[in-house]
């Protein structure tokens, strides 16, 4: 069984990514690991280098920054890591450039590989979600959070990135796929208040442009917190990968002090308490097809 990773990054430095992490976390599973890096100005073609494995190829991209509709420039640079991988290649792991794996999910990952190699049926791999919010000790826990996407592939010609390259599609159809008991780790919204405040202003120019940006996310803005609906406190130990950032990054926030909606409205007051007392989302939005 041979095994890839990919990912695409541009300016991992400057928009604060865990990089280094979100590929060393998937390393030890894969035989090679293709990063399609955009043209960047805060070295992160270098930071990626510096992991200094043998496995990993980079390729370099320039971003066409005139596709904003739906953050389709993300779709197109996934795609074109996904196509380097090579041909013999039979799962291929994709991880984004602000996704970390624990390392106690790879045995049972390779072992869901191994097992669903052969069974036609099965087209990917489903993962679950940690959303961290504000802080490493928090997660985001509602309908707001998405809980679970297709991060293991099979190397199936016709297999793409679907809208802004966070799932997949299979010739334009969902693709079908196996729950499996391993997590993401998404720390995309654990960032410093000034860290949340160019995120925002940063990814929303791959959807808009600057002219909107400035009028709905001036040099003003500042993050308000306020779309967390309900936070969990985080108890377990984080990503091994993640550690010496944690260390070298934390910061003191005071969460229950922000305006942070924990009181839900009625109607979302009512699902969620049927997704917590039966596992369903009711309405949830599912870019796969569950098989398994």
């Amino acid at each position: 069984m041979k095994v890839s990773g990919f990912t695409f990054i541009r300016n991992a430095v400057k928009n604060d990514y865990p990089i280094v992490e979100a590929i060393t976390s998937v390393l030890p599973l894969c035989d090679e690991f293709i990063a399609v890096v955009g043209l960047s100005d805060d070295g992160t073609r270098e930071l990626i280098e510096a992991i200094n494995s043998a496995k990993i190829r980079i390729i370099d991209s320039v971003w066409d920054d005139t596709l904003k509709k739906g953050g389709e420039v993300f779709a197109v640079e996934t795609d074109k890591a996904f196509a380097a991988i090579s041909p013999d290649t039979d799962w291929a792991f994709y991880i984004q450039g602000d996704e970390v794996v624990h390392e106690k999910y790879l045995p049972v990952i390779e072992k869901e590989m191994q097992e669903n190699l052969s069974d036609a049926n099965v087209e990917g791999l489903l993962f679950k979600y940690l959303h961290f919010y504000g802080s490493y000790d928090y997660y985001g826990q509602s309908r707001r959070w998405y809980r679970r996407e297709i991060r293991l592939i099979k190397n199936i010609k016709g297999i793409h990135a679907y809208r802004d390259a966070q799932g997949f599609r299979l010739n334009g159809r969902k693709i079908k796929v196996k729950l499996i008991d391993a997590y993401i780790y998404h720390y995309g919204w654990a960032k410093p208040l000034k860290g949340l405040n160019n995120k925002m202003r940063n990814f929303n120019r791959f959807y808009n442009d600057d002219e909107w940006v400035e009028k709905h996310i001036p040099e003003t803005y500042e993050f308000d917190y306020s779309n967390a609906d309900r936070l969990i406190h985080f108890n377990d130990a984080h990503p091994a990968v993640m550690q010496k950032r944690i260390e070298a990054t934390r910061w003191n926030i005071d969460l229950k002090s922000k305006d942070i909606k924990k009181q839900m409205d009625l109607r979302r007051r009512v699902l969620q308490l049927i997704e917590d007392c039966t596992g369903w989302r009711v309405g949830e939005y599912r870019n796969y097809k569950r098989v398994k």
